[in-house]
């Protein structure tokens, strides 16, 4: 099976790598032409436009930053609907409005191509070692279909629904984390004013309620400043952008995400927008006036 790759960011990447690595012949396209070069290395095709991709894969994956390049990449000129067959399936694993997908599906449909909303969550430590969750939205059988392609890139792919379900759920998903970021950053913050090892705090009480796996991610980072990203807080700002939007249409209070985004807006003014979200701690670190660090002795 020919498989379609477009958007080899720092997620995309690693992902189109593991599809190679699983036998899967690829051909690929990117605004990056030295992301592009790398593919070709490992044993990629590689085309000019997006419509080129469509025309030579059975499937075509798109992993871009937010609905308007999805919906340029798939829809626009020179995109995939004007060189997919009927037939075809789209698996788009951007973390993109739900609304969104419903609408992009819909017009592929009229086509005959199926298509599937697949957002994935795990950062770029699990795109380079294949072990993302998957969370996927459309049609059973095409589900079925177009499995062992996302097994491929991920530890764990779920159907959660019909098409949107997928971005649903990445949404809800998105809100945990940058909730327990924000809980994360306040215990630490409060321990390190309070003149107690942050290290410490973190190692008593992980394998206890309060422990889960963005703690035992994220606190590592912030103990040893390492801010470089897995995550941006930009893309973290833009899912939950996404929260916020889809929660107005369905008339569901988010208190508690609006709250976060604020900070994490706060940090993006401040220069960080680059940076893992984590660095959500900083937000807490300057109205504390600490920072919160491993000891050194």
């Amino acid at each position: 099976m020919k498989i379609g790759f477009i958007g080899l960011g720092i997620m995309g990447k690693p992902m189109s790598l593991n599809l190679l690595r699983a036998g899967y012949q690829l051909v690929v396209t990117d605004l990056s032409k030295a992301a592009v070069a790398e593919l070709v290395v490992a044993g990629a095709e590689a085309v000019a436009t997006s419509k080129a991709v469509a025309e030579r894969a059975e499937v075509i994956i798109t992993m871009l930053p937010n609905s308007p390049q999805v919906k340029q990449v798939i829809l626009g000129e020179q995109g995939v609907l004007e060189g997919a067959r009927k037939g075809s399936v789209v698996i788009d694993m951007s973390s993109i409005a739900p609304l969104v997908s419903r609408e992009v599906a819909g017009i592929l449909a009229g086509h005959g191509i199926d298509m599937l909303d697949a957002p994935v969550s795990g950062g770029q430590p699990k795109a380079i070692d294949g072990t993302l969750s998957v969370m996927v939205g459309g049609p059973q059988d095409v589900f079925e279909r177009c499995f062992p392609v996302m097994k491929a890139m991920a530890g764990s792919v779920v159907r959660t629904g019909d098409i949107g379900a997928g971005n649903i759920t990445k949404l809800a998903n998105q809100i945990i984390v940058a909730l327990n970021i924000a809980a994360m950053s306040e215990a630490l913050v409060l321990a390190a004013k309070a003149g107690v090892e942050p290290e410490r705090v973190f190692k008593a009480i992980r394998g206890g309620l309060a422990g889960s796996t963005v703690l035992d991610a994220k606190a590592p980072l912030v103990l040893d400043r390492k801010f470089n990203p897995g995550f941006r807080v930009n893309l973290h700002i833009k899912d939950l952008a996404n929260v916020l939007e889809t929660s107005h249409e369905l008339g569901v209070a988010l208190p508690l995400s609006a709250a976060v985004m604020e900070m994490m807006q706060a940090i993006k003014t401040g220069g960080q927008g680059d940076e893992d979200h984590c660095s959500l701690v900083k937000h807490y670190e300057k109205m504390a006036h600490i920072e919160v660090r491993r000891s050194q002795c």
